[in-house]
């Protein structure tokens, strides 16, 4: 249990800017454990953003509740996804082979393909919020931030690591099957609980509705994007699997909006 304890605070101290024990003994091996909680990170992003738009409602008008919400999932992640989002699209856009898209994302400095993904994510993120029904919004925010960290597990576990130094090493790049399945457990849980309530609050046809019209933009979007990093970068590295955040949260948010439109 101790063990399992030390895994999650590493996943914790490596995707937010919560404070955690420093572990001077740190093998890469061990982060390659911590990934089966990436999802249960998410959850905890995600229950803070619900805590944190909650609130600010009570106070504020729905839009600036919304703005609150996404600033603080910013703010405690350190904008680690947004700067990989950032990252790729500068790598991706800009980059003429392979050797030179690693290169760009590399680079500190944000082009002009990262700022207009990121402002554009951030824009549609935004607007897909403040549109859904805010009996349902918290429930969405936790379980889209959970889902989208177990599409970026995915991703490490059916493609190569293609970086061996630079800024996001260390990264997990061996998973285990127990691994995957805990992972696995920890993204689907919210999503499952989620159309659970809905069964019972509407009917089962409704809560079969919304798994099927989240999770098709969920999964197309998850391999359209695992597609292009393996044909452009032959694998992923740390910036694309934040990326691969990004939009998987944007696709849930958008799945959940087209449900509630034909409900």
């Amino acid at each position: 249990m101790k063990l399992q304890w030390r895994y999650f605070l590493l996943a914790v101290g490596f995707f937010t800017r919560v404070p955690v024990p420093a572990f001077p003994d740190f093998q890469e091996a061990d982060l390659n454990h911590a990934a089966r909680y990436f999802p249960l990170v998410g959850l905890l992003v995600g229950l803070l953003a619900a805590i944190i738009w909650w609130l600010a409602s009570w106070l504020l008008p729905a839009a600036l509740a919304v703005l609150c919400s996404m600033a603080a999932t910013i703010y405690v992640t350190g904008a680690f996804h947004e700067d990989g989002l950032a990252d790729s699209a500068d790598g991706l856009g800009g980059g003429m082979d392979r050797a030179r898209k690693l290169d760009i994302m590399q680079d500190s400095r944000l082009g002009s393909y990262g700022a207009i993904a990121l402002v554009g994510i951030l824009l549609f993120k935004f607007q897909a919020l403040s549109s859904l029904t805010p009996a349902i919004l918290p429930f969405a925010m936790i379980a889209a931030h959970a889902g989208s960290r177990l599409a970026a597990v995915y991703i490490m576990a059916s493609a190569s690591y293609v970086r061996t130094n630079g800024k996001s090493k260390p990264l997990a790049t061996t998973l285990t099957r127990q691994d995957i399945w805990l992972a696995t457990a920890f993204g689907l849980i919210c999503w499952l609980g989620f159309a659970t309530m809905l069964g019972v609050n509407h009917t089962a046809i409704a809560a079969a509705r919304f798994m099927l019209m989240t999770g098709v933009p969920v999964l197309g979007v998850w391999w359209w994007w695992r597609s292009l990093i393996l044909r452009h970068l032959q694998g992923y590295t740390g910036d694309t699997l934040g990326a691969t955040q990004q939009l998987t949260e944007l696709a849930f948010y958008l799945g959940l909006l087209a449900w509630e439109h034909l409900a």
